[in-house]
């Protein structure tokens, strides 16, 4: 049975890492794989950008459907 873990280390001034990792496997020889990827700084979500001033209507003049229809023809 393989497990997937996804945990959160700390590296200590020397620069040793130290897992202590509660399993459900039975005793015996296990083989690791460890993927070390540095933490990201926690940092706030910027602001969505406002689009609200770009947001306007069309006008159309004719026959949407037609018009659409002529377009794709052309391809």
């Amino acid at each position: 049975m393989m497990q997937t873990l996804t945990l959160i280390g700390q590296i200590d001034t020397n620069g040793h890492l130290r897992l202590d990792v509660p399993t459900a496997l039975p005793p015996g020889e296990v083989e690791l794989v460890l993927v070390i990827n540095p933490a990201a700084p926690q940092t706030a979500p910027s602001p969505q950008y406002d689009f609200s001033n770009l947001v306007g209507k069309l006008q159309w003049q004719g026959d949407a459907i037609a018009t659409q229809r002529t377009l794709r023809d052309e391809w």
